[in-house]
């Protein structure tokens, strides 16, 4: 899960593997896999970049 933040200034944690795609005009828009879909304060490329980083963690730890 990574931590974003609402337009009102609420932070959340979200489930990256339910992000179907993200859009950016202006404001970033999050499209979940269950068709809900989120306004948040971050960019784009900083989702992108807290989610990446979310699957090198999961993946580097010890099975």
């Amino acid at each position: 899960m990574i931590e974003l933040t609402k337009w009102s200034g609420a932070k959340f944690m979200l489930n990256v593997w339910h992000i179907e795609q993200i859009e950016e005009s202006p404001d970033t828009l999050i499209v979940l896999i269950n068709g809900k879909r989120l306004i948040v304060k971050e960019s784009a490329e900083e989702v992108t970049a807290r989610a990446n980083q979310f699957f090198k963690e999961i993946q580097s730890r010890p099975r």
